[in-house]
């Protein structure tokens, strides 16, 4: 059994033909690839590697949110990134250190061709009992 996440208040909009999250059998949350969307222009933002990151994180965790989980429920991440240099990967992680603390989930980081936007990260999230089910 899954639940759809199809949109979250003051977040961010699916896309094209996907749901920003899937709860699997009330145990996990799938957080599809969230874009560095801001809610506020409707828009896909552009600039520094640390303001997309973090503006990525932001619509993480509003769909965590919407399913019952934080960002210290996250298990596994993969970032993706168009331009990946040493760089571009210390910009990032500097963000994503300050999100995730001293309990970072599992991660990989790859170099992707993206669609107008420098960021992208998807993850999933383990749900406790104490969630409520969607």
């Amino acid at each position: 059994m899954k639940s759809l996440i199809q949109s979250v208040p003051d977040g961010p909009k699916a896309i094209g033909p996907y749901s920003l999250g899937v709860v699997a059998e009330g145990r996990f949350i799938f957080v599809s690839g969230m874009t560095p969307f801001d809610p506020a222009t409707g828009k896909i933002e552009r600039g520094s590697v640390s303001g997309q990151t973090t503006l990525v994180l932001e619509n993480i965790k509003k769909v965590l949110k919407a399913s019952g989980a934080s960002l210290s429920d996250v298990v596994s991440c993969r970032v993706y990134l168009s331009n990946l240099t040493p760089e571009t990967f210390q910009e990032m992680n500097e963000v994503y250190s300050r999100y995730f603390g001293d309990s970072p989930p599992a991660r990989a980081t790859l170099g992707a061709q993206l669609l107008g936007f420098d960021v992208e990260i998807e993850c999933v999230a383990a749900l406790s009992e104490k969630n409520p089910s969607l």
